[in-house]
């Protein structure tokens, strides 16, 4: 997917990653029991946040990184019929190995 987003300093745009729906023991959760998803993949990242000496600083996360990030965190945005999330890179707390 094409995001026409393009976030700013230390900001990234994250695409939620849904959770299964069946538990382990094949109980179906309903939409109200679902948690918040808590990863996403990382489909724009900004340049960097400014030092006081003016120098960018940029960010450890790459696009198409799978990233974890805290449950509250961030901005929910709506794109068409996609739900993204746009996060400072402080809400990330680790990035999936590949």
């Amino acid at each position: 997917m094409e995001v026409k987003l393009q976030p700013l300093a230390d900001r990234l745009v994250v695409k939620p990653i849904a959770r299964e729906e069946i538990t382990r023991s094949g109980i179906v959760l309903p939409d109200t029991a679902k948690e918040k998803p808590q990863e996403g993949e990382v489909l724009a990242v900004g340049p960097g946040r400014m030092t006081d000496e003016g120098k960018r600083i940029p960010l450890d996360v790459k696009v198409g990184d799978i990233v974890v990030y805290a449950r509250y965190g961030g901005m929910e945005y709506k794109a068409g019929d996609q739900e993204l999330i746009i996060l400072r890179e402080s809400d990330i707390v680790a990035r999936k190995a590949k």
